[in-house]
C-alpha cells in the first residue's frame, strides 16, 4: 500500500525499537492490525516494524493523542529506529513516500 512515512516524537521508550502507528481510515476491511508486524519499503530499503497503534483518520484522536485532528489517510508514524533502519538521516526526517504490506 502506497503511504507517507512521518517521523514520530522521540522518547526513550520507542528509540531503538522497529515501531509504527498507522492511519487506518481508509482501510476498507477494517483489520487491526495491532500487534502484528508490517514490511515498509523506502529508500531501497526494506524493514519490518511492529505495529503498536492506529489512529481512525476519518474522526481524529482521543484524548489518549492530545483530541489531534484527522490525519491524512495513509500515515505510517515510525519510530526513530525505523528511520535508521530505511538509512534515513536524522536531518532528513520528516515525511516520505513508502509502501507497505503485512509481513
Amino acid at each position: 500500500m502506497e503511504a507517507g512515512l512521518q517521523n514520530a516524537t522521540e522518547n526513550s521508550t520507542h528509540d531503538k525499537t522497529k515501531v509504527v502507528a498507522l492511519s487506518t481510515g481508509w482501510l476498507k476491511n477494517k483489520v487491526n492490525r495491532c500487534n502484528k508486524s508490517i514490511v515498509i519499503h523506502a529508500n531501497g530499503r526494506s524493514v519490518k516494524a511492529k505495529v503498536v497503534d492506529e489512529c481512525d483518520s476519518t474522526k481524529g484522536c482521543d484524548s489518549e493523542h492530545d483530541f489531534q485532528p484527522p490525519c491524512a489517510n495513509n500515515i505510517v508514524d515510525a519510530s526513530p529506529a525505523v528511520w535508521k533502519a530505511l538509512g534515513v538521516p536524522k536531518k532528513d526526517r520528516g515525511l516520505m513516500d513508502v509502501s507497505w504490506a503485512d509481513a
